[in-house]
C-alpha cells in the first residue's frame, strides 16, 4: 500500500480482532487467523501497544507483532487443477 496504516485503538470479540486507524475507518478479521491471539488471556489481549510509529501492534505479555497493513492481507483461493 502506498499509505501508512496507523492504528488508533484496538478492540476484541470473540470472533474478530478489529482495529480502528488514525483516520477512523475500522478494519476487522477473523481471530481465528491470529493462533497466538487466541491463546491469550483477555488481560493479555487488552496489554497492547501500536508500534513502528503505528502502523503494528505488539502485545508484549506474549511477545507478538502484527502489522497493520498485513490485515489487509489474502491468499487466492487454490482451485482444482
Amino acid at each position: 500500500m502506498s499509505f501508512l496504516l496507523k492504528g488508533k485503538m484496538v478492540h476484541f470479540d470473540e470472533r474478530y480482532l478489529h482495529v480502528e486507524l488514525s483516520d477512523d475507518r475500522i478494519i476487522s478479521t477473523p481471530m481465528e487467523w491470529y493462533p497466538e491471539l487466541t491463546k491469550a488471556s483477555l488481560q493479555q489481549l487488552k496489554n497492547y501497544h501500536f508500534i513502528c510509529r503505528g502502523t503494528g501492534i505488539e502485545w508484549p505479555d506474549i511477545d507478538y507483532h502484527l502489522s497493520i497493513e498485513s490485515m489487509f492481507a489474502t491468499e487466492e483461493p487454490r482451485k482444482a487443477a
